[in-house]
């Protein structure tokens, strides 16, 4: 029971950690699109601005920060182990 209660565990962490990238590549790309966007529709004598940047970085880090909760979660269960733990938290933070 043991393994098969790991096996899910490991599961959910690899696919919470796949959605925070999806979010992370979507919002990167309707920023993208959303500054073409905005510089079609401005005047070419006028520089642009650069869209900010600070929110995305936050919901980056909140995500982060989050996966990095619920495997602290897992480990404290036994449901990790050390080793798993460190890999999971590795990729976490790329």
């Amino acid at each position: 029971m043991p393994g098969l209660l790991r096996g899910v565990a490991r599961t959910a962490v690899v696919a919470g950690t796949a959605t925070a990238v999806s979010n992370r590549v979507s919002r990167r790309q309707a920023g993208r699109w959303a500054q073409q966007d905005y510089e079609q529709q401005q005047p070419a004598a006028q520089p642009s601005a650069a869209p900010p940047a600070a929110p995305a970085a936050d919901d980056d880090m909140s995500a982060r920060m989050d996966q990095l909760k619920q495997l602290g979660e897992l480990k404290a269960q036994g449901i990790l182990t050390e080793e798993e733990f460190a890999e999971q938290k590795r990729r976490i933070l790329g």
